[in-house]
């Protein structure tokens, strides 16, 4: 698949504009950026198209403002980026018109230059093609690296691939490398963890896994709705009981699929919803009336390993517990602990993604030792929903 996506390897980017989609939207407090993650995983397309004589000139958007509102303006982004590449990096204090044009044109090859938040502008959500062409008249190539806004079909992430030769870049295309081992063309057995809080979510995903994956172990509040759906007693338990014919749909399916569905054997019970509540692990025929169910029991973490040794590929998305109040992390921790072994072990392909997922990996210590971790969210579902992305669909190779 990868092979069907212009990459940077097909262009010579020497003394071009290059127009370079990237994910900016960095957690800010007080004008201060709080977490620099993403601006590193954008860093090596950015050097590397300055250090090979191109023009860098990113695009971003940042929050959802109304107007050009300054609490949005990327300025403060683009000073903290200077500092992670080690370069300077020039802002202009808008996306198109005189001031853009201005420092386009004053830029010398091998420059860095941020322009101002593309939803500053109404017509980038909109995909207007005048504002296309207005961003199209400032570069002679699009680079799109922002995986994160792929599903989205905006100025900035699709319509410029319709105007100037696109190209992927680098975090993109490890992206798509890594996504494309977990689901396109995986080494079989593959296993999917599925996690979170509600079914309703995750409908659509479900229904793709079950006819791609060996086995689906499902977790979170989520398999409270499948246990309900069963007919087992969960108490007090988190759960959306109107769905439970959707979860009988979705075993059916699986079941028609031959893929085996893993649901939780025990429980981890809890009489308060808070942290280091006492807890008490019960089997499946015993939940207390007045309990609920916080994390996956003991027998089920176990059940969950044996799985993951079972498999070549893992796919995760979605925590197997209440995994933001201690100790109820434990089912989470133990599962991505195994999984992140067995990938240092050479024996297992570990891809996650979805912003719970990438906090309850780090919670573990192990985000590090996935073979991939997506930060991406929206994006990471849909395409695990099968769905395909605009921002990815502009970059095939015709």
């Amino acid at each position: 698949m990868t092979n069907s996506f212009r990459t940077l390897d097909d262009v010579d980017v020497r003394g071009k504009r290059v127009l370079l989609r990237v994910d900016l939207n960095v957690p800010m407090e007080q004008g201060r950026v709080t977490d620099a993650t993403r601006l590193e995983r954008v860093a090596p397309t950015i050097t590397e198209i300055s250090d090979k004589g191109g023009k860098a000139i990113l695009l971003a958007h940042f929050g959802r403002p109304k107007g050009s509102d300054p609490k949005n303006s990327l300025r403060p982004v683009a000073a903290e980026l200077a500092k992670v590449l080690g370069k300077p990096v020039a802002f202009a204090d808008d996306c198109v018109g005189e001031p853009a044009q201005q420092a386009v044109a004053a830029m010398k090859d091998g420059d860095i230059l941020c322009l101002e938040n593309t939803r500053f502008h109404p017509e980038e959500e909109k995909n207007d093609t005048a504002f296309v062409a207005e961003l199209a008249r400032l570069g002679d190539i699009w680079v799109n690296d922002a995986f994160s806004a792929a599903h989205r079909a905006h100025a900035s992430t699709e319509g410029l691939g319709h105007k100037l030769p696109g190209y992927a870049g680098r975090t993109m295309q490890a992206e798509l490398e890594a996504l494309n081992k977990a689901l396109e063309a995986p080494t079989k057995p593959v296993i999917a963890v599925i996690g979170g809080a509600k079914v309703s979510t995750k409908i659509d995903l479900l229904e793709n896994l079950v006819s791609k994956v060996d086995a689906l172990v499902i977790g979170g509040g989520m398999a409270n709705t499948f246990l309900h759906a069963q007919g087992v007693s969960i108490g007090k338990s988190l759960a959306e009981k109107d769905l439970a014919a959707t979860a009988l749909r979705i075993m059916e399916k699986a079941e028609a699929a031959n893929c085996a569905i893993i649901l939780p054997v025990d429980a981890t019970v809890a009489f308060h919803f808070a942290a280091n509540t006492p807890s008490h692990a019960y089997g499946l025929d015993a939940i207390p009336a007045d309990g609920m169910i916080l994390d996956v029991g003991p027998q089920s973490v176990e059940r969950v390993r044996s799985a993951i040794d079972d498999a070549a590929t893992l796919v995760w998305n979605g925590p197997l517990g209440a995994f933001e109040l201690t100790p109820f992390d434990r089912g989470t921790v133990a599962a991505a602990k195994h999984a992140a072994e067995r990938t240092k072990g050479g024996k297992l392909v570990s891809v996650a993604g979805g912003g719970d997922t990438v906090a309850a990996l780090n919670q573990a210590g192990v985000a590090g030792d996935f073979t991939y971790v997506s930060t991406a969210g929206g994006a990471f579902l849909e395409w695990m929903e099968g769905k395909p992305l605009p921002g990815v669909e502009v970059l095939r190779a015709k």
